[in-house]
């Protein structure tokens, strides 16, 4: 069952994948946020394949921290389950991501037909920039804004620096960040082709009003909260883990 669960979702990721990179590029003609609705059937669909074909379930605590408005949610970030299945937990989502995805065939030529926040990570300052404009504006369109403030998959019991840029839009647009925590990881890894079914938690902390806050005191309360949920809600997953800084 679980080599068939396997290779089920791939046949399915493999033909909706294509099916919807063409679908975002016949849209092209569409206002934004008709291209980012048409789109958005992707994720949706595949978060039902995951949950009912691979058997990864979730359950949602704190859903009532989830703010009316559109926020900035600052998540920990294992695999690639998260990118997709936070799409159908909350509102119409963006993301912050690396120009470079574009050209990943079907996939990134897909998101690059949406109204997603591609930024140059290598552009040091520039880069916090083009966050701050482009996330302002997704915002004030009522888009919620998705940020995954370690910058790259962290495997579970571990954790790395977090990163500025959404406290930075956050402070800067005078938004609500909400942190989520979760253990995506333990069910699918960072670098496995294999999943396991299983039930994932996403615990959703209280929204941080970031008014009167600096960026580096939005990151410091995001990162107290998210990681020291991680500790009180999977404590499983640092024992015998040395906890990485870097």
């Amino acid at each position: 069952m679980f080599l068939i669960r396997n290779l089920l979702f791939m046949l399915i990721l493999g033909v909706l994948t294509p099916l919807y990179a063409l679908i975002a590029i016949l849209s092209t003609p569409f206002d934004p946020r008709t291209r980012h609705r048409l789109v958005r059937g992707w994720p949706l669909i595949m978060s039902w394949v995951i949950w009912h074909v691979l058997g990864i379930r979730y359950r949602i605590e704190g859903a009532g921290n989830i703010p009316a408005g559109p926020a900035v949610i600052l998540a920990k970030h294992m695999s690639a389950w998260e990118t997709i299945v936070l799409q159908a937990i909350f509102p119409p989502m963006v993301f912050v991501l690396k120009k470079e995805l574009h050209k990943v065939p079907f996939f990134g030529w897909g998101i690059s037909r949406m109204p997603m926040i591609a930024i140059d990570r290598a552009a040091g300052k520039e880069a916090l920039e083009q966050v701050e404009a482009q996330g302002r504006q997704r915002l004030a369109d009522g888009y919620w804004v998705t940020i995954f403030p370690e910058g790259t998959r962290v495997a579970p019991g571990q954790k790395k620096r977090y990163k500025i840029g959404g406290a930075w839009l956050a402070a800067k647009a005078g938004a609500p960040v909400v942190p989520v925590a979760h253990n995506a990881g333990e069910f699918w890894g960072r670098n496995s082709f294999w999943k396991r079914s299983g039930e994932v938690v996403v615990s959703v902390g209280p929204a941080i009003d970031t008014r009167g806050l600096s960026p580096e005191e939005v990151n410091t309360r995001t990162e107290a909260w998210v990681e020291g949920e991680m500790q009180t809600r999977f404590p499983h997953l640092y024992k015998g883990k040395a906890k990485s800084a870097a």
